[in-house]
């Protein structure tokens, strides 16, 4: 499931090529036909995330939202003037390689827990078909597939959603109900106080509050791991008695890899000196995510196990994080 740097990714590059202005609407799946009607020529006014959910303020004052859950998708394509060069979302069909036409198209995926080919570099985002709008001559646009649940369009370009957890038109009062049920988003500069707060009085393990989106918005399993790794904090630790200067702290370093996240458009949380020490001559970016019985690039053993928590699958080096 795509984590909360992607979708602060494609919440930018929505509002960068439909936002301030009028677009057409359209749900050739027919799932959101009603839906769609009431945003066709109306202008959006911007698009914006919180956690791992997509707003768009749409004109008259209704607020689309979107969850893309484990298999949903947004691609982009459209003509030399239409910046969106690539969509967000899940892995796609593996093994296409770029091919240049009218039309075309990028993909950029998360790849979930159970992914075995990791991209190059990351094994998070890899890219699957298309090129780049600027080198589309003029816009074409192909006619949707049937499994589009949401074509957004304007003279220059569209955006389709696909295999989308929740695709709903809501008011805003509605939308600010769906948003006070998710904890604070280190992406949008919120103050670490309620995570805090709220992990304080909990003797759910601190790997379970992390991955609570009722508790900080927008870690997924990958910044669940990697942080509790930087932090050195056992994940079945009771977040009651990790203390608030430690939650601070990690919240805040959630924060900076999700920033990092968005700038690279992948999640690197090893630094420079462990990447370049690695064994094997590998420059790994992550420090337990994927890496079990491979040796640690901290303590140097091979102490990274996986394990299971809440259904998923918990990574974590029994020797550094104690």
């Amino acid at each position: 499931m795509p984590e909360g740097h992607s979708l602060h990714r494609l919440a930018r590059q929505v509002d960068d090529v439909f936002g301030g202005r009028r677009v057409r609407a359209s749900s050739p799946q027919g799932r959101f036909t009603e839906g769609a009607a009431l945003i066709d020529g109306r202008v959006l006014e911007r698009a914006w995330a919180h956690g791992k959910h997509l707003f768009a303020d749409i004109e008259g004052g209704r607020v689309l939202h979107i969850h893309l859950g484990l298999y949903g998708a947004v691609s982009f394509g459209g003509d030399r003037t239409f910046t969106a060069a690539s969509s967000i979302g899940a892995p796609r069909r593996i093994g296409e390689r770029e091919l240049p036409g009218l039309g075309d198209r990028v993909e950029i995926g998360d790849a979930d827990d159970d992914d075995p080919r990791p991209a190059p570099g990351s094994g998070q985002e890899k890219l699957v078909c298309g090129v780049s709008a600027a080198r589309v001559p003029a816009l074409v646009a192909p006619a949707p597939r049937d499994t589009v649940r949401l074509r957004l369009q304007t003279v220059h370009g569209w955006a389709d959603l696909i295999g989308a957890t929740a695709c709903q038109l809501l008011t805003r009062q509605e939308a600010d109900v769906l948003l006070a049920r998710l904890g604070p988003d280190p992406l949008n500069d919120d103050a670490p106080d309620a995570f805090v707060d709220r992990a304080s009085r909990t003797r759910r393990p601190i790997g379970a509050v992390l991955m609570d989106q009722s508790m900080v918005a927008g870690v997924g399993n990958i910044f669940r791991a990697e942080s509790l790794f930087r932090a050195g904090l056992d994940p079945w630790t009771p977040a009651r008695e990790v203390g608030e200067q430690r939650l601070t702290a990690l919240y805040r370093d959630n924060g900076e890899l999700m920033r990092m996240g968005v700038r690279l458009g992948r999640i690197v949380s090893t630094t420079r000196e462990h990447r370049a020490a690695a064994p094997g001559g590998g420059r790994p970016s992550y420090y337990v995510y994927k890496r079990q019985g491979q040796a640690c690039l901290v303590c140097r053993r091979e102490t990274i196990v996986v394990e299971e928590m809440a259904a998923r699958k918990l990574y974590r080096c029994m020797v550094c994080q104690h």
